[in-house]
């Protein structure tokens, strides 16, 4: 299968049909993980289409790097790949395979030897591959030709923090399978890629549905920066530190539904823009939401950044 044939059974997110065996050889684990990181999880595009029943999107938090770590390889897009947190993660491989590494930038090595960030590398069988800290940003997407095949939970392998589904946070000595090569890589030595933000993270709110629940200082406030990104931010949400933003309205919102990017204001008046986990429901009222197209660099957003909101109306 190329990266652009489909498949006529029903696909998981990767292209492949969910429960089969994609690996090369049908028998043993590919990878075996030698050092987890921090929080090194599987991800794909998600699983979408299932907010009903109380499960979130999920999938990689920058999507545009995943993507492209998997073009470089050879892979369709929504191929599992390793999302890495802040110190990265090393696997050994049990046969040779094509790796690439983008996002956040980092030292990459193949049993100690420098190896390119950002394009196709050969790892031989047996080598250990180690994927180091984050020079600046956060998260590092490592694709394997073939993708992680590892079994899919609603057509998707990602793994969700706040459902729980999907494979484990990497171990130490735990196993991954690798599907069979979908294709050649590009054959580009390398693609120009935008680094993580290292200024101020710029951020436009579309307004609504619950702007009304504050007042117009409140939105002066939001507009006027002062915002930090808090240490406590994770996958379910980028977590601000900074002046509060003053309620209009007394009590609570029954809960509604929340989307991807909804910029909630919880009791203490501090925005949290909603990531990939977010919860599906929420009583907290949503003074806008960030366009998905701009949460890419929310999860490059090191601890400390400057968060400048630039409300629009719809």
């Amino acid at each position: 299968m190329t990266g652009t044939e489909t498949d006529s059974r029903v696909p998981g997110t990767d292209g492949s049909t969910p429960g089969t065996d994609n690996r090369p050889d049908g028998g043993a684990p590919a990878l075996t993980v030698v050092r987890p990181g921090a929080l090194t999880t599987v991800q794909d595009l998600g699983r979408p289409g299932h907010a009903h029943l109380g499960v979130g999107r999920s999938g990689a938090l920058d999507r545009p790097a995943h993507a492209l770590a998997n073009r470089l390889v050879g892979n369709p897009p929504g191929r599992a790949a390793l999302e890495t947190t802040v110190d990265g993660c090393a696997v050994r491989t049990a046969a040779a395979v094509t790796v690439a590494v983008t996002g956040a930038p980092c030292p990459v090595r193949v049993d100690g030897r420098p190896v390119a960030w950002g394009a196709a590398v050969r790892v031989p069988a047996g080598a250990v591959l180690d994927v180091g800290r984050a020079s600046w940003g956060l998260r590092s997407y490592v694709a394997f030709a073939g993708g992680l095949a590892v079994p899919p939970v609603l057509g998707s392998r990602s793994r969700d923090l706040l459902s729980g589904l999907g494979p484990e946070p990497l171990t130490a000595g735990a196993q991954l399978p690798l599907g069979a090569p979908c294709g050649p890589s590009t054959g580009a030595d390398a693609v120009p890629w935008p680094g993580p933000p290292v200024g101020a993270l710029v951020l436009p709110v579309v307004l609504g549905p619950r702007d009304d629940w504050f007042t117009p200082a409140a939105l002066r406030t939001l507009a006027g920066g002062g915002f930090r990104v808090a240490a406590a931010s994770n996958r379910i949400g980028l977590r601000t530190e900074g002046p509060a933003l003053e309620r209009a309205a007394e009590g609570e919102l029954p809960s509604e539904g929340m989307v991807l990017g909804a910029v909630q204001v919880p009791p203490d008046g501090r925005p949290v823009v909603f990531l990939a986990d977010h919860p599906t429901t929420g009583g907290y009222p949503v003074v806008g939401v960030v366009p998905e197209a701009e949460l890419a660099a929310v999860a490059q957003a090191v601890p400390g950044t400057p968060v400048r909101f630039v409300p629009v109306r719809g």
